[in-house]
């Protein structure tokens, strides 16, 4: 390692006084254009590198950040995000960073327009959000670069607008690898059922959407003989719910694999658990208490996770190393598939 490289060696070589070479460096007003321009020389000669994270501690500028999610109830998947962003907000403290969370609708796209409408109005300095269709988040995105603001995906990941950094599944692989346990586990069965959770035909989600894409790639692929059967459950009636579920396995009373690409594995868990249908085999996501909870009484066989906490720590993460430490960002940051069942749930690290 070459030899620490001291302000004051570069003042004695510019001949210039210590103050004016430190205003040079961490960008500050007071210098001549003269002075400015030996000190710049010099540090290219000498190969200066500043020590970034010292230079953003002394520069004392704030940032404002804005973080925008899907609208959610506590403990379910977005609160682990949430809990991700303000862990991120308290380590990077020093750094002067405020963070504004706001929320939309997931099956309202009117909502998010309206929300990252009001998030361009109010400039910041990079923003964090979970996109929606492709078609409701280009113009935010358009209207971002010409802000020249920064900004993450958190969760899905739309490639023709390409952010920053993305973090999160790649959700076609995981629809894929859902697909090939399902089967695997099932003994290849001649019938799935695929439970979706829809408000006027809306999911609400990119992820879940491309989750199906790669869940049906490989069952057309291996499987083209078996039949997908779907049953579209209510968003905010668990109770209508539980009467359609009813319905639909007294219609299908063969049918005995299925898999939910939503977070509330348990709607479907709860009510198998209830009627005694252990031969079920149920495949979810996410580590929503209800859902593990269901996963160790047998109500789930599988959960698939995806490290949410994470994903909202690292997006601000990125954010202050892009912005403030001037460090490179990895563009495409894939979160781990971890399969988990009543056998490994209890050593696994949510974090």
């Amino acid at each position: 390692m070459g030899e620490r490289i001291r302000i004051k060696d570069i003042a004695e070589r510019a001949n210039l006084s210590v103050g004016t070479v430190d205003r040079v460096i961490h960008g500050r007003s007071g210098v001549s254009k003269k002075s400015r321009m030996r000190v710049e020389e010099i540090l290219k000669e000498m190969n200066y590198q500043p020590n970034m994270y010292a230079s953003a501690l002394a520069s004392n500028k704030s940032y404002r950040f804005a973080c925008l999610l899907p609208q959610h109830e506590e403990g379910e998947y977005w609160t682990e995000v949430q809990n991700g962003i303000y862990e991120a907000m308290a380590n990077f403290g020093d750094f002067n960073i405020n963070i504004n969370l706001s929320h939309y609708d997931p099956y309202n796209y009117a909502s998010f327009v309206q929300e990252s409408r009001r998030l361009v109005d109010e400039q910041y300095d990079g923003i964090l959000f979970a996109p929606t269709l492709p078609a409701y988040t280009k113009p935010f995105t358009d209207a971002l670069k010409q802000q020249c603001t920064p900004y993450i995906y958190i969760d899905s990941n739309i490639v023709e607008e390409p952010a920053l950094a993305f973090y999160g599944q790649n959700s076609v692989q995981s629809g894929y690898f859902a697909a090939s346990i399902l089967m695997m586990s099932g003994q290849s069965p001649q019938e799935v059922v695929i439970f979706r959770k829809k408000y006027e035909g809306i999911i609400g989600s990119n992820q879940q959407e491309r989750r199906e894409v790669g869940f049906r790639r490989y069952m057309q692929t291996y499987h083209p003989q078996c039949q997908i059967l779907e049953l579209d459950l209510h968003v905010m009636n668990e109770a209508d719910d539980m009467a359609m579920l009813n319905q639909f396995f007294q219609s299908h009373p063969n049918v005995k694999n299925g898999i939910t690409f939503n977070s509330k594995a348990y709607i479907v868990g709860e009510f198998l658990q209830r009627e005694k249908m252990d031969y079920f085999n149920l495949i979810g996501y996410d580590l929503l208490q209800r859902n593990v909870d269901c996963l160790k009484q047998g109500g789930i066989h599988f959960l698939i996770a995806q490290h949410p906490r994470l994903q909202g720590y690292s997006g601000i993460q990125s954010l202050c190393e892009h912005l403030i430490l001037k460090k490179s960002v990895n563009p495409i940051n894939y979160m781990p598939i971890d399969l988990l069942t009543k056998e490994n749930i209890a050593y696994y690290n949510i974090r």
